[in-house]
């Protein structure tokens, strides 16, 4: 059995008196893409932060790649951050750089390469992502789609070996969602990566994902593959998928 790089042990999150996460359970194993699907506001952008050191958790633990990370301080967290990349929902390009300079932020920022190899970094992953020809373009000049994909060219700019989705495919139509979802599938196969996919779309799942978790008040309430919920009879997985208002919980399946 795959080694689990991402495991999440009784993770719990609250801000004051409102618990967001009430003890999440998730094993993501060493390649593959788990998807983590839920209705807005049950925490699955905080499992994100917790990943990245941006929240602390109040209860339970983390742990990548074996080592836990819940209560590090901020120059620990930078060295596991250079094995984490992260795609964020709306980019977070940096407007006063063009597509390249973006690709190459962290990797000026973060190591000493000569440029000659910044450069054919930077090209060969604009090349992967279908963005070569726009290296000299602007944020602003971009659709929705192609800032998409410069980000997740940022973010594997480090050679990570996890990558994180926040929304990958928000605000996009059918078309180029079902390409991103493709190119999400084209960087586990390709970089080898481990990854957590957040999303609200079902077909990005199907397309993306090896596993899905189902979280729901603060837990995770059901794990399968695509297909087991794609034929699930779990009222509240038929519920996420249909839209229909999910009135109860029922015991979830593993």
């Amino acid at each position: 059995m795959a080694e689990s790089v991402i495991s999440l042990q009784g993770l719990e999150i609250s801000f004051g008196e409102k618990k967001v996460l009430q003890g999440v359970d998730l094993e993501v194993k060493k390649g593959e893409t788990m998807a983590v699907i839920g209705p807005s506001g049950t925490g699955k952008s905080t499992i994100l932060r917790a990943l990245i050191g941006l929240l602390e958790p109040t209860g339970g633990s983390v742990f990548i790649e074996g080592q836990d990370v819940s209560h590090l301080s901020e120059e620990e967290w930078n060295g596991i951050r250079k094995h984490v990349g992260m795609v964020f929902q709306y980019s977070a390009l940096f407007d006063f750089l063009d597509v390249g300079e973006n690709v190459a932020f962290g990797l000026r920022q973060h190591f000493s390469l000569p440029e000659d190899e910044v450069r054919k970094k930077v090209d060969d992953l604009l090349a992967d992502v279908g963005m070569l020809d726009a290296k000299s373009m602007y944020p602003v000049e971009l659709s929705g789609g192609m800032k998409k994909r410069v980000s997740l060219a940022r973010a594997l700019a480090f050679g990570p070996r996890i990558v994180l989705y926040d929304e990958p495919t928000a605000g996009l139509d059918p078309i180029r969602t079902m390409n991103i979802s493709r190119l999400i599938r084209k960087t586990q196969q390709k970089h080898k990566v481990t990854s957590i996919l957040v999303t609200h779309d079902m077909e990005s799942v199907y397309t993306a994902a090896d596993r899905v978790a189902l979280l729901n008040d603060g837990k995770i309430v059901a794990i399968g593959t695509p297909e087991e919920f794609r034929n699930s009879d779990n009222p509240l997985i038929r519920g996420f998928i249909t839209g229909e208002e999910i009135t109860g919980a029922t015991e979830a399946f593993r």
